[in-house]
């Protein structure tokens, strides 16, 4: 039995499918992570949602700013972009059910036995454990069971930009969704920064990656996160864990195993034009 977290698909299924044949991936003891952004840009977004799915139990991903604006689009908030190549989504005869079980899916997932968090951007540092895991089911609970049309239609936006328990609303969930899915610099006063998506050496000074900064959290447990693929063969700290690598840049898809932390990467079997 193994524990794989594998990194930002993107719609690059068959390089998900090649690490997964190396592994000897089985699902009936196996158990598979995805760190979120399932779809877009890649040319096989449909083929990434039925896999995952298809796993039931053996498989468990987070949602990304990829996966929740595929649901935006499906719930004609917004227009789908051409370059995300999504269409065969919209034509499939399964859309409607996909779409019902992406929006079902967590933000942040804990996994206590094998003590990892796991999400899409990080986690904010103002947060700790309980009011992480209490964030991530407050965005949840709506999208799940709630006016979840209403929240997407309202999500797009960069502020509030800093936490407060105060926050009330939809300036609080939006802050949280924010921090689970878009995350990547923040200012030293832990307001957060959307603008830059360059490696931490090529940022302005003022900005410091989010796992760098003072928040006792990232030390406790280990934080698995995709979202990020400017930091494909940087040094992280211990406990963290970035496994975007940017496969759909026509770099390489990145899988761990928990157990005993080997990688696992297959570059890009094609030339994707994004």
């Amino acid at each position: 039995m193994a524990t794989y977290l594998v990194g930002d698909l993107q719609g690059c299924f068959d390089e998900l499918q090649l690490l997964l044949e190396r592994v000897r991936f089985n699902p009936a003891q196996d158990k598979l992570y995805l760190v979120g952004d399932l779809v877009a840009r890649g040319d096989k977004s449909l083929d990434c949602l039925r896999l995952v799915k298809s796993l039931g139990d053996a498989a468990q991903t987070v949602l990304g700013n990829h996966d929740l604006h595929l649901i935006s689009t499906a719930l004609g908030i917004k227009k789908i972009k051409p370059r995300d190549r999504v269409d065969a989504i919209f034509s499939a005869s399964d859309f409607e059910e996909l779409i019902d079980w992406l929006r079902h899916q967590p933000l942040l997932v804990h996994n206590e036995k094998l003590g990892f968090l796991m999400a899409h951007a990080g986690i904010s540092p103002d947060w700790d454990l309980e009011t992480a895991k209490a964030c991530a089911k407050e965005v949840e609970k709506v999208l799940q069971n709630g006016d979840f049309y209403a929240l997407i239609s309202q999500m797009y936006d960069n502020f509030p930009d800093r936490w407060s328990p105060d926050l009330q609303g939809m300036d609080r969930l939006r802050y949280i969704i924010n921090v689970f899915t878009r995350m990547r610099f923040c200012y030293q006063d832990h307001r957060l920064d959307f603008a830059c998506k360059v490696s931490p050496k090529e940022a302005p000074p003022e900005l410091t990656p989010w796992f760098e900064l003072n928040n006792p959290l990232y030390r406790q447990i280990p934080i698995v996160f995709g979202h990020w693929a400017s930091l494909v063969d940087e040094k992280m700290p211990p406990n963290i864990y970035a496994l975007d690598t940017g496969c759909v840049w026509n770099n390489r898809l990145t899988m761990l195993r928990w157990e005993d932390k080997q990688i696992f990467s297959q570059s890009a079997v094609k030339n994707y034009e994004i």
